[in-house]
């Protein structure tokens, strides 16, 4: 199974920064020791592949480095060259695991799930939304009568991917997240489920299910992309959810298990993940990517 990683552009923050950049190089060295998982190093989205699902004004300000203070205080990131790389690779990593994913049925972002990023704007830790330059491009680059999925678990809602998206009947979007957590104005996707803060295993995969079951009824998809954020599990600082490592594991088994019995390819990226201990997030991250290939090896 190949996974696409980019944690060696690193962004540099300021001391202090809650934004746990130095899980991404943790999980790769985690992922290095499984002989079945092939690295590689995520090409950038390229200035097309952006437009695809952002505002040409947005993608100049963003490589010139014009972005007003609000604008990079929205975003959560002081801007940079660096910045803008690390962007581009995490966006990139997500095309190029969708489009592995359609030869070879499952492929991983070691990073990516940037879903608070909006048409002409960043916000939330997310520069270019990586899932809809993905859907889009593998439209526009491999078949445009492609439909595709994006099925959103981390805790918070996919807002700018719904944004994005929203008038796209190719494109369905499904977000199950924290009702009460960031962002506070949630946009409407095809299918939201806000769950209530203190959520257990057995009502989140209850809802879950249904969700799925869901999406099979109202739409055929070719290509799945799956943001398996690990901040709905109990460790999480910003999570608010009380997900078991367990209850994790049967979460990703359930996504898989529906892309596998349709024989549907899927594309999964890391999102969010935010632990009061930095290895319960690589834990929950690594343990996805194991679940993954499990099923990988069944197409």
């Amino acid at each position: 199974m190949k996974a696409f990683y980019t944690d060696h552009f690193v962004l540099p923050l300021p001391a202090g920064h809650r934004f746990p950049m130095e899980k991404y190089s943790r999980l790769r060295d985690l992922v290095s020791s499984l002989s079945e998982i092939e690295l590689v190093e995520a090409p950038p989205a390229t200035d097309t592949q952006i437009l695809y699902a952002h505002d040409p004004s947005y993608l100049i300000k963003v490589i010139e480095g014009n972005l007003s203070a609000q604008e990079q205080r929205e975003i959560g990131f002081p801007w940079s060259e660096k910045m803008v790389e690390r962007s581009r690779r995490s966006a990139g990593a997500t095309v190029a695991g969708a489009k592995t994913a359609l030869q070879e049925g499952i492929a991983a972002n070691l990073a990516g799930g940037t879903h608070h990023a909006y048409r002409d704007a960043g916000s939330g830790f997310c520069v270019f939304n990586d899932s809809a330059i993905a859907a889009r491009t593998l439209q526009k680059e491999i078949n445009p009568s492609l439909k595709i999925a994006i099925i959103d678990l981390d805790v918070h809602q996919g807002n700018g991917t719904a944004s994005i998206l929203q008038n796209d009947d190719s494109i369905f979007t499904l977000s199950m997240h924290g009702e009460n957590n960031f962002p506070f104005k949630k946009e409407e996707s095809d299918l939201d489920l806000g769950l209530a803060d203190g959520c257990n295993d057995e009502t989140y995969l209850h809802s879950l299910g249904e969700c799925l079951d869901q999406l099979d009824a109202r739409f055929k998809a070719d290509c799945l992309i799956f943001l398996a954020g690990a901040d709905p599990h109990e460790g999480d600082r910003l999570g608010r959810l009380q997900l078991s490592t367990e209850g994790m594991r049967l979460r990703d088994e359930a996504v898989f298990q529906y892309a596998l019995d349709r024989q549907i390819p899927i594309a999964f990226s890391m999102a969010g993940g935010y632990g009061k201990e930095i290895e319960s997030t690589v834990d929950i991250h690594f343990q996805t990517i194991k679940t993954a290939l499990q099923f990988q090896k069944q197409y």
